[in-house]
This record gives C-alpha cells, structure tokens and sequence, in this order.
C-alpha cells in the first residue's frame, strides 16, 4: 500500500481550499440540477482533491459523491464511497491520504494520483505527487 504521507495545511492556506471546494461543490450541483451527471461527477472528484486537506470538507465530499451514486444507482460506488466514509476523517487528521486521489470507487483509495496544473497552488503541493 502506497499513500502519500501529507501534513495538514496551514490556516493560509484554509480560506483558499474552502473557497475553490465550494465553487466545485457549486458546479457540481448545477450540473447535477441540469441532468449532467458526468459534470457533476468531474467536479466533484475537483472538489475530493481540494478537500482532502481538511477533515470535515473531505467527509462532506464523499457523502456528496455517495449521494451522486445513489442517484445513479451505482451499486459498486455506493459501496465504495460508503468504506471511504469510514477512512476519509481519519485519514485526513493523521495527514495520511493519498494526494490528488479523485476519490471514487474507479479507484484505489491509496493511490496517490497527479494533481491538476490549476489545483496544484491551492494545495501548495508543488513537490506532492
């Protein structure tokens, strides 16, 4: 098992996190309220990857994504997101996650993966990948 080990952002940087998840979060719902569920899933996956840094903002992400498969009647991510539930808070307090994880079920929960060229500052994850 690989994970990335990442400590906690600093308070600078929470402010910026916060607002980039939040306009994820918010494109995530109108493409959601449009019918678009491959938007929405896209933007939520950005919003896993801001998240992952702060616990209460990365639990909140995968109920999101849980939710989104239950909609989509995704058996296989329901119950994935379901065990991600389980190890996203922890995970986060420990600084142990895998970074730039998209956090769906497509995917091993300890797979650190690339972050996108436009979330890398956000994350100040310039040496994470």
């Amino acid at each position: 098992m690989t994970t990335a080990i990442r400590t906690n952002v600093d308070t600078d940087h929470q402010a910026a996190l916060r607002n980039a998840w939040q306009t994820e979060r918010a494109k995530a719902r109108r493409a959601r309220d449009q019918g678009d569920t491959d938007t929405e899933w896209r933007h939520l996956e950005r919003a896993h990857i801001l998240s992952q840094p702060i616990a209460r903002l990365h639990v909140s992400t995968h109920l999101a994504m849980l939710a989104a498969a239950v909609r989509r009647r995704d058996v296989r991510e329901i119950v994935g997101q379901v065990g991600r539930l389980f190890v996203a808070g922890p995970g986060t307090l420990t600084g142990r996650y895998p970074v730039g994880n998209t956090g769906g079920a497509d995917v091993s929960a300890f797979r650190p993966m690339p972050i996108p060229d436009d979330l890398r500052p956000l994350l100040n994850a310039e040496d994470a990948r």
